[in-house]
Formats: structure tokens, sequence, C-alpha cells
């Protein structure tokens, strides 16, 4: 036989070469059976139609020229011109007929499928999926253009559902991309995968990247999962759970998960028993959706699995999967390369940055009131009035340059999406149709809001905001904002290290792309503001606690968790292993927490666990909270997230720092609580920093060194010490000026003594007066300190000082 005319080829007859012959999709499926199967890598096995099949459909039905005729006057612009021609073209070929060989031969090959898995035709589910001869190419992506069918069983369905998928090749947003990326209309051919179904309506499926999809940064592997058949996690109908895993403490054997999010997970796609539809949605019991869809161990396995479909691809991939409820056994099911994040030049850097107003300014309905929030995808700003579209068939009212505003897009919306300033939708997660058309079209989107359609006014003039973390904001009015493009091949390197100060995890991965030379300053105050919001005691003793309503309010927040503690410890590490994921192997500074008691009192549950103080700036702030028997429970919920960090994940570039430590004693203290706690000094090349950010660690800092491993100097706190001022008072605020000259002989002195030491302690600093004051960090430079952490707008910036200032001390 010539298999370059054949209508069948098996899985195991099919290289990625044979694109012509079987399309993108069928081509990976065949290289992967093939190749990747001997890996452990589990596919379900099937056939190709191929696109000598559905060329010869076409002759048998003489619709070449007719097709030809239909698309003459074509307008992609005007959906309905393109929704007249395209509703034309796919009812002709669904009415068309099977020439009898073909269909004998599609046949007798579902009944071959049916033997291999031991089952009677009557009773093989088979997936039928779509695969254009041009998918998947590197700087295309034809992915979810055409239909895929499930659950089809019997010669009758699959005959009907195979014929659709030719349909599909003429689908209104298939034309339309087509002629976006400058495709003949009539050239492209299609074949359909015949896969035998995962049983995934009583299990779990989703989707899967070997990059993060928002950044494109390289070393993790993000995955989507949902109950049920995968259609609601490809079209992006449900919130999904979200797994993030390291790739090289993954490769160590590490349990490396460094994020884990809980998603809705509202609906089910399952089989349906009666009816025209062979699948059909229902709901989630709320018990289930407080659950993830798959293990950890589970997601590991994908994990493992993305690598090495990655590494025999050679690039970054995007994958199907699905997990059998029945057999207990996951299963990859698509892959296809990556065509967005993949392609951009990685030495371009644009950063968009928002003017927003003060928050105590803004009243309702002005402008700078967030509307409403959802998933960021990418990391840019969208200006443009609203429009809400309830229904696909509207989109001919849609004009360029408006923000599209729905409850969800599918493949049919394209040509409004192309011509939107943003879009925004109420349901779907990162993966979701909305976002990925929106990083391919490069304009940036907010999905999974819940109920933007309600908050946001037809022709409200918005702004979307992705730049400010995951969670994007729709603001109210036209909010000013600026882009900065850099060009990091013209940026010098300096012997001074230049590190970050990063709070939020979710900014992590974009961030990892500045020149950098690690993290000087993690905070785990935002970690535990933004993600966690209880106070520790509250959580520790919250089965005591009072206030049915806080009660009520820590279990919405930590639901899914039995164990409120292990709430805190989770959301805790998944944060710091973020952060510390995304610039591995280079050094992550992370302070303990260093919340004042109005501060801690702020939070969920903390007002009765805080006494008042009337000074809190210099109050029960940092080492004294840790040894405390009212706070030394609540320390150790933090040393376990490091230990999960370090040990678990993988990720021993983690430095810890404790702050405010204010005499020797203290410093004793809190690092035979850590060694009690599993984490010793010097253990498993465990380092530990400490602040200096009061005159008395300037003084005895020959002492503090023997007891740490580096100095990170508060330039804030050790301003307001040493000057006798509290930084928050405005009666004084004219007086604080880290400039002053006891400041800097302070400084000056601390670096000398550090570096006197045996063994030489590290001094580096975390604060915006370098960046601010060209002469201070030139200070510094002439001094030696060895590091200068700043917030990440300034790095660069502070990065062309301190080599100028380098270049005339001859550093």
């Amino acid at each position: 036989m010539d298999r370059n005319k054949a209508q069948i080829l098996w899985f195991d007859e099919l290289t990625i070469k044979d694109v012509p012959l079987v399309g993108g999709k069928n081509a990976s499926l065949g290289e992967m059976y093939r190749s990747l199967s001997k890996k452990n890598v589990a596919i379900p096995y099937g056939f190709a139609v191929t696109a000598n099949a559905y060329r010869e459909f076409l002759k048998f039905n003489k619709l070449d020229e007719k097709i030809a005729k239909v698309l003459k006057g074509l307008n992609t612009f005007n959906s309905t011109n393109l929704e007249k021609r395209g509703a034309s073209i796919r009812q002709m070929i669904v009415e068309g007929k099977w020439p009898e060989n073909l269909e004998k031969a599609i046949c007798a090959n579902y009944k071959k499928l049916a033997k291999h898995y031991k089952l009677s035709e009557n009773h093989l589910d088979v997936a039928v999926r779509s695969s254009a001869t041009a998918e998947d190419l590197p700087n295309a992506s034809f992915a979810g253009q055409q239909e895929s069918y499930l659950n089809i069983t019997g010669e009758t369905m699959l005959l009907e559902a195979v014929k659709k998928c030719f349909a599909s090749l003429y689908n209104n947003r298939a034309i339309s991309y087509r002629v976006d990326q400058k495709f003949s209309q009539t050239k492209m051919a299609l074949s359909v995968a015949v896969q035998k179904m995962v049983r995934s309506d009583k299990g779990a499926s989703g989707i899967m990247f070997s990059l993060d999809t928002d950044s494109g940064f390289k070393d993790v592997v993000l995955i989507n999962a949902v109950f049920g058949l995968g259609e609601n996690a490809v079209q992006g109908v449900v919130n999904p759970d979200e797994f993030i895993i390291f790739k090289p403490t993954l490769a160590k054997g590490k349990k490396a998960i460094v994020s884990k999010t809980l998603g809705e997970k509202a609906l089910r796609m399952i089989y349906a028993t009666e009816g025209s539809k062979p699948t059909k949605n229902i709901n989630v019991p709320e018990k289930e959706r407080n659950t993830f869809a798959i293990t950890d161990e589970e997601a590991l396995q994908l994990a493992r699995w993305a690598v090495v479909i990655e590494k025999h691809y050679g690039k970054a991939m995007d994958m199907e999967w699905a997990f059998d409820g029945v057999t207990k056994k996951m299963f990859i099911v698509q892959a296809r390369p990556e065509t967005v994040q993949s392609q951009k030049s990685a030495s371009q850097l644009s950063e968009y940055h928002i003017k927003k107003p003060k928050v105590s300014s803004i009243r309702e309905g002005e402008a700078g009131q967030v509307l409403v929030t959802g998933v960021a995808v990418g990391s840019k700003v969208g200006v443009g009035p609203a429009h809400i579209i309830h229904d696909v068939r509207a989109i001919g009212e849609f004009k360029p340059g408006e923000v599209l505003v729905t409850e969800i897009t599918d493949p049919d919306w394209e040509p409004a999406m192309k011509i939107a300033s943003a879009i925004v939708t109420n349901s779907g997660g990162r993966t979701s149709h909305a976002a990925i058309v929106s990083r391919e079209l490069g304009i940036p989107a907010v999905v999974g809001t819940k109920d933007a359609t309600h908050k946001i006014k037809n022709g409200q003039m918005i702004t979307v905001s992705d730049c400010e973390g995951e969670v994007g904001k729709i603001y109210a009015g036209q909010i000013p904002f600026e882009i900065k493009k850099w060009d990091l091949k013209k940026i010098p390197e300096t012997k001074t290290h230049i590190m970050m100060n990063v709070g939020d995890p979710e900014q992590a991965y974009h961030l990892s792309f500045l020149p950098n030379a690690g993290v000087g300053l993690a905070r785990e105050e935002f970690i535990i503001t933004d993600y966690i919001k209880v106070h520790p005691q509250a959580l520790l003793s919250f089965h005591n606690l009072k206030d049915k309503k806080v009660k009520a309010q820590i279990e919405e927040i930590t639901k899914g968790y039995k164990d409120k503690t292990q709430f805190y410890v989770d959301k805790l590490a998944y944060g710091i292993g973020r952060i510390a994921s995304a610039f591995y192997p280079k050094d992550v500074i992370v302070r303990m927490s260093d919340f004042k008691t109005n501060e801690y009192a702020g939070l969920l549950g903390g007002a009765d666990f805080e006494p008042h103080e009337e000074n809190p700036m210099i109050g029960w702030r940092g080492c004294a909270r840790y040894y405390d028997p009212k706070f030394a429970e609540a320390f150790g919920l933090e040393c376990l997230a490091i230990k999960k960090v370090r040990v678990e994940m993988g990720l021993d570039n983690v430095i810890i720092m404790f702050p405010m430590v204010r005499t020797i004693d203290e410093g004793k203290k809190v690092l035979e609580l850590l060694a009690k706690h599993g984490l010793k000094r010097g253990q498993n090349g465990l380092k530990v920093y400490m602040m200096a950010e009061i005159p008395c660690n300037v003084i005895l800092a020959e002492q503090f060194g023997k007891l740490f491993d580096g100095f990170s100097i508060g330039s804030n706190d050790l301003t307001q010490l040493t000057l006798g001022l509290d930084r928050d008072s405005k009666t004084v605020s004219h007086l604080f000026d880290e400039r002053n000259d006891a400041v800097t002989t302070l400084i000056k002195e601390l670096i000398h003594k550090a570096h006197a030491c045996k063994p030489r302690v590290k001094v580096g600093i975390c604060g915006q007066a370098p960046s601010d004051y060209p002469e201070f960090a030139e200070m510094l430079v002439k001094a030696g300190i060895d590091s200068i952490s700043l917030n990440p707008d300034v790095v660069i910036k502070t990065i062309l000082l301190v080599k100028k200032a380098e270049r005339k001390y001859r550093r």
C-alpha cells in the first residue's frame, strides 16, 4: 500500500513528519504513541482518517468548485458576510454522501479498534477530533479552530461525527483565522482522529503547558484541572484548579509543586444517556468543588510527562490530558507546540506601569474605582468603552477599540476578539480560550471575573490592567499608564550585586526576566495579608473562637482545609516557593514576618490576640515575638512553611532573614528556635541573615557577625531609630532622610566591621535610597557594599548608577 494515498493510518504508523497526510494533531499523536509510550507516557490508541479521505469526499460530492464560489467576496470583518458563507459551506459538506469504499474503510477500522480494546463496536466510545494540515506551525496555532466530538459510539454516530469534523474546516473562526495568517482557504485539508475515549467523565481532565503561559518563564509546568470531560477546560467554561510545578527540582525527585490554587469547578461534563447530544453538563456539589480535581502525585506525574514530551520535541508544548475515573489511569490525549510565549525575544523587555489614583480619593463611580477583578492574562494595559455581548450572534455590532465583555468565548468570537482593545470574561482560567487567544493577539484580558457583565455598564469607559500581578483589575474610566522598553543586551553587568525586593509571588516570573542577582528581600507580610488574610493565632485557636461571623469568614477562606493551620503553612509555602523558583538557583532572602501589633490586629481574627501599643513601630515586633509563648506556636508555622519550600520543593536557594534582632541573646534564642523546627543554620546549606536596622546592630556588628551569615541594612528603620523619629508621623517626617551623616556613618561602619569578620560576612541593603539619590548609591559602592536590593521598577536605572560609581572607584 502506498501510505501517501492511504485513507486510514493508525497512530503507530505515524510520525511528526506526516503533517501533510494527517495534520498536526494526528501527526503528534502518532509521534508520541510510537516514541513516548516506551517512556511510560500513556496515549490512548486510535487511527487517523487522512487528508486523502477528506479530499476524496469533497471530490466525490463535487464540492471544490462550489466552496471556491461561495468564498468569493469574503469579508471576515463583516460578521454577517462571514457567517452566511461559512454556514453555506458547512451545510454542503454535512449533506454530502460517503463514497462507498471510504465508508467501509472507516467502519472496518472502528471495529478493529473495538477489538483492540476487547469491546463490541456498540460499546466502544471514541473521541473524534479534527486535525488540519496547517495546524501547530511554529508561528501559528490552528488549535481549537475545528471541532471535536466526544462519547461517539457505533458506526452511524462515527460517520456523522467525521463528516461534521470535515465541515468544521469552514467554521467562521477557522475561515477568519486563515485570512489573518494569510493561508489559502481551499488548499488546506483536514484529517480526523478516532481515538479511544478516556473515561474522564468519571474522573478529571485539563490542559497543561511546559512553561508559564503569561510570562513565558520556561522552568515550570502549568496544569489546569477540572472534573469531567475536557471540553470545559478547553473552552474555559469553568474556573479550574491550577498547579505550578518547578522542573529543575522535579528532576531531582522533589515534590516540586510551588503553587496550587483551588478553582470553582462548578460544572462537570459527563456522558449523556438520553437525548440527541452525546455529552451534557451537570452541577458539581459544593463539597466536591472544594476539593482538587487531581491529587498532588497525579499533578507531579503529569509534569514529569510534560518534561519528557518537551524534551522529545525540543520546544515548549501545549498538552491536553485526561484521568480515567474507572481505571484510575492518566493519559495524554493531545500535544502541540506552544506558539505565543516561545516566540518572544528574551532580550526585549516591555514594562507596563499604571498610574493609579490614591484609593482614599476615589468615590463610587469615579475614574479609578475597581469595578471587578479576575485572573490577569499577560502584563499589559488596555483602554476602551465596554461592549457587553451575551450572544455570539451579536458580534457584528462590535467596533474596533472596544473592550469585549462577555460570559465566555469560544473560537466563534474571534472576529470580534481580534479588533478588541481588551477582553473581559465572567468564566475561564489562564488556559481558557479567551486567555489563549488574547495572548496570541497581544492584547490584555481578565478572565474568571464571575460578574463582569453585571458590574460593568455597557458603553462605560474602562481600563483593563494586567500589570499588577496575577489579579487583573478593571478600573472605571481611562487611567493613564506608561510603557518602558528595554534592550537587555545593552544593560551592563556590575560587581555589586543588584537584587530585587519582591513581595507579590504572582509577579515573580515576570520579574525574573529583569537583570538581577536574586531577591534581596522577600517579605512574608504581603503573602500573609493578600493570600492568607487570617491571623495565625485565629487558625491555631479556631475551635475556640467566639465570634461566629469571624469563624464563618475563616471557613470560607480556608475551604478545602480541615486543618486550618495547614492552610497557613501551605499558602505561605506556595507564596515563598513561587518567588524562590522564579530566581532559582540565585539567592532568595526571605524575611520572617515583621508585622507590628496594629498590623497583625488588622488580620481576620487578629484583634483578639494583639495588645494595644502606643508606638507599635518600636513595640512587639520582629524577633521579640518569635520566642514569646503568646506567639511561638505561630512562628512555628512559618518555620514549617520554610521547611516545605527548602526540603519538600527542593528550593535550597532560600535564605532566612530575621528582622529586629535587638540583642545578642535574642539572636541566639531565635537561632535555637529555628534549629528546634528543623532549620539549623549551616545544615543542608542553610544560611541565616539578620536585618541591620538598629544602631546596636552596628555597634555590636562583630558579635552579631559570629551568629549570622549576612546583614541586610533596613535603611528606613535605621534612619528613624538613629534620628529618634517616627517615620509614620507627619509632624516630623520632614526630618527623615537616609542621607543624614549619622545614618551613612553607621552604614559605612557596618560594612567595614562585617567585612573584617572571619569568615567575612556579607552586607546588603534593601531600600529605595540608592535609586532615589545617585550620591547615596555612590556612597554604598565606595564603601564596598556587596548587594543592593530594590523595587523592580528602578532596577535598571540603579544598575546604570552603580556601574558609573564602580568605574569611578574602580571596583
